[in-house]
């Protein structure tokens, strides 16, 4: 009969998986001196139950096995982090030659740009840096005329805005009353004011002069 593949997942019934553990184990282990004597390797096999029972082989010492290990595996992170170093040194060049070369290149197009060192330039060079100059031209104007605009729409609501103002000033006008306070007068222009109004009316000659008259208002007077 056919035998059928096994698939592989952890075994839910604890019997079955115990049987399987205490059979695979010693196929392992098998393999593993099989390995060790056909072929003349140095083999060690380290297997903790799920209980956490030990079962080990080597070929001749567990821990002389280790320690070989450890050993081979510090010179092979020694080796691994030289290698690496060398192609990150090798990446960084690569980088620093890349930059280098566009560097010229900018540096190279902004003189053409001021228009310098023209003379070892093609045709075609200087049609591309006469249109990159349009084109620089056009984005210069195009962000002249958005200022221009935002300037002017600002502007104009400034004087809606002063409009508004004006016109509630107005109507504030319209509505207040026009009233006279009066002016108190002082004391002293009002007395100059009723002696110029004031007169005194005199019958007769000035008392300087001699005169006899007749207190009969009907009699004329004689002069002496």
């Amino acid at each position: 009969m056919v035998r059928g593949k096994t698939e592989l997942k952890r075994i839910e019934n604890a019997t079955s998986r115990q049987v399987t553990f205490s059979k695979r184990r010693s196929g392992l282990l098998k393999k593993a001196f099989e390995l060790s004597v056909l072929c003349d390797a140095e083999v060690a096999l380290i297997v903790f139950s799920p209980k956490g029972k030990l079962y080990e082989f080597s070929s001749s010492s567990t821990n002389k096995t280790i320690e070989r290990y450890q050993k081979n595996e510090k010179s092979l992170g020694r080796l691994n982090r030289k290698l690496t170093d060398q192609l990150t040194t090798e990446h960084l060049k690569e980088e620093v030659a890349t930059m280098t070369r566009k560097l010229e290149f900018l540096e190279d197009s902004k003189r053409k740009l001021l228009g310098h060192g023209l003379e070892s330039s093609t045709f075609d060079e200087l049609q591309k840096v006469e249109e990159q100059l349009e084109k620089s031209l056009s984005n210069i104007r195009a962000r002249k005329n958005l200022l221009f605009k935002e300037q002017i729409a600002q502007l104009k609501e400034e004087e809606k805005i002063l409009l508004k103002e004006n016109v509630d000033l107005k109507k504030k006008c319209q509505v207040l009353p026009l009233t006279l306070t009066p002016v108190p007068l002082v004391e002293k222009d009002v007395e100059r004011q009723i002696m110029e109004v004031e007169t005194e009316l005199f019958i007769g000659l000035p008392e300087t002069r001699k005169s006899s008259y007749c207190p009969n208002l009907n009699t004329l007077p004689t002069l002496l």
